[in-house]
């Protein structure tokens, strides 16, 4: 690359065998900042201390430096500058102990940390505890000026909120209509807590749950609440198109890249610059794709497809899965780094079995929304609660939603809602009694009264039960079953 009149080479590479020790620059822009960012550097090494002290002061900050933690926090009472770039492996306090500390006493202000590709999980547990982001050695300088960046933008819009964490307690937030985080249980209450602590950082965020739970409600929840929120939320399903379609949704192409593309058009991550890019079904992204994921996170700036020029990007991604993805590495179908770059903040919402004393007020809320005003009866309300709900909020959304269809008072009892639904609640009648409760009578019943609900309709019962035709007509034989004249 030739040097533009517009900057300045710094020749800053250390030549050591340890990687810890490298630094590696090419050229460096010299830009003017009114007023001066402070900045404090934190590095034991002493000749790659006074190097990156040249380039940041280059970059345009006012740059103080130490030799160790231990030397830099007994200062930070009285100076306490508006960012913090930290070694990881240091004599004494260690980067991430140093920012567990700083995470613990008064304002924030955002770290970065620096560590070698082996220390990248260490690096991680302290992203974990409030870092802002960290980066790998040897040191890519366009790649550490572009974290900083980032980091003065996160550090104005605290300022600019005042107040960096806003309890999702707040009426507007627990409004159904703009996010459906409904319910007053402790495990409720557990998870709006870690989205409002996650929420004001900039780091990547994993969100993992069986399906049904609302991924996306939670990921659009971190949204509304981070300094992001005014900018766009973007999502994609990984698992909804294939490999080569799916590369050209997330970055982008040029026309004429390949057979089809009659016109250029931007992909996800262009088009959630300045916001957030929710990636669903994370655990189904084609593996040949992750590590261009990878790169773009590790260095935010992306190249569209049969394009001669990257662009520089200013996205958080939040993603999401209901696969274990840690089982997932270790059968080699999901890359261990990316993992590590994902999941900086996780947050697991637990299934609705979990936290049974939210699906009245959930249902409560999904009738409400319908405009009908219509109410459960306890009956209906009681066997609600003692369900499984193995489809999770979606299907007790879906269960509503068909009951609402079928009700014609304002109350809904428990012959709106689905057979699967009514055998705790089968009349005296139609119990099971001690003596006869063998499994087959308990299928037989069953059976038969999904059949009833749908009219004797053995395409539809077979759907609801969950099997085909042929298994249907067959267990009816062996049942003893047949439709009454």
């Amino acid at each position: 690359m030739r040097a533009s009149p517009d900057t300045c080479s710094v020749a800053t590479r250390v030549e050591q065998d340890d990687p810890d020790s490298m630094i590696d620059s090419d050229e460096v822009p010299v830009e003017a900042r009114q007023p001066r960012i402070s900045l404090l550097l934190v590095e034991d090494d002493d000749e790659i201390r006074a190097s990156l002290e040249d380039v940041l002061t280059d970059f345009g900050y006012d740059v103080r430096s130490e030799p160790s933690a231990d030397a830099a926090l007994p200062t930070l009472h009285q100076h306490l500058p508006d960012m913090i770039v930290s070694d990881v492996r240091m004599p004494g306090i260690s980067g991430i102990e140093f920012c567990k500390r700083l995470m613990g006493d008064g304002p924030l202000v955002p770290v970065v940390l620096m560590t070698a590709f082996g220390d990248v999980e260490m690096a991680v547990d302290a992203l974990r505890a409030g870092a802002f982001d960290f980066i790998t050695k040897p040191i890519a300088l366009e790649q550490l000026k572009t974290v900083l960046e980032r980091a003065v933008q996160h550090a104005e819009q605290q300022r600019r909120s005042k107040s960096g964490i806003v309890r999702l307690e707040d009426p507007e937030i627990l409004d159904g209509s703009r996010h459906g985080l409904i319910g007053s249980s402790k495990v409720m209450r557990q998870l709006m807590d870690r989205i409002s602590r996650v929420a004001p950082t900039d780091a990547t965020v994993l969100i993992t749950g069986e399906s049904g739970t609302g991924k996306e409600l939670v990921a659009r929840a971190v949204h509304a609440r981070s300094p992001r929120r005014e900018g766009p939320f973007v999502a994609l399903s990984c698992a909804a198109m294939p490999a080569d379609l799916l590369e050209a949704e997330l970055f982008g192409h040029r026309r004429g890249a390949f057979t089809g593309a009659a016109e250029s058009r931007d992909g996800l991550l262009q088009s959630a610059h300045g916001g957030t890019l929710f990636l669903d079904e994370i655990g189904d992204m084609p593996l040949d794709l992750q590590p261009k994921l990878l790169r773009v996170l590790e260095d935010p700036r992306v190249r569209p497809l049969g394009g001669a020029h990257e662009m520089v990007l200013n996205v958080r991604v939040v993603a999401a899965t209901n696969r274990d993805l840690e089982q997932a590495v270790a059968q080699g179908t999901f890359r261990e780094d990316l993992l590590y770059r994902l999941n900086v903040h996780h947050i697991c919402i637990p299934p609705l079995r979990e936290r049974t004393g939210d699906v009245a007020e959930l249902a409560r809320y999904f009738l409400r929304r319908g405009g009908r005003n219509l109410q459960l009866t306890p009956e209906a309300e009681r066997l609600l609660s003692a369900h499984a709900w193995p489809g999770n909020v979606r299907e007790l959304e879906n269960c509503l939603s068909s009951a609402a269809a079928l009700a014609t008072t304002p109350y809904i009892s428990v012959r709106e809602l689905p057979a699967r639904l009514q055998i705790p609640s089968l009349g005296q009648e139609q119990q099971v009694t001690e003596e006869s409760a063998s499994l087959e009578e308990v299928e037989r019943r069953y059976i038969e009264v999904v059949l009833r609900a749908t009219g004797w309709n053995k395409a539809l019962a077979a759907r609801k039960l969950g099997i085909d035709r042929a298994t249907l007509y067959r267990k009816l034989l062996r049942l003893g079953l047949s439709e009454p004249q």
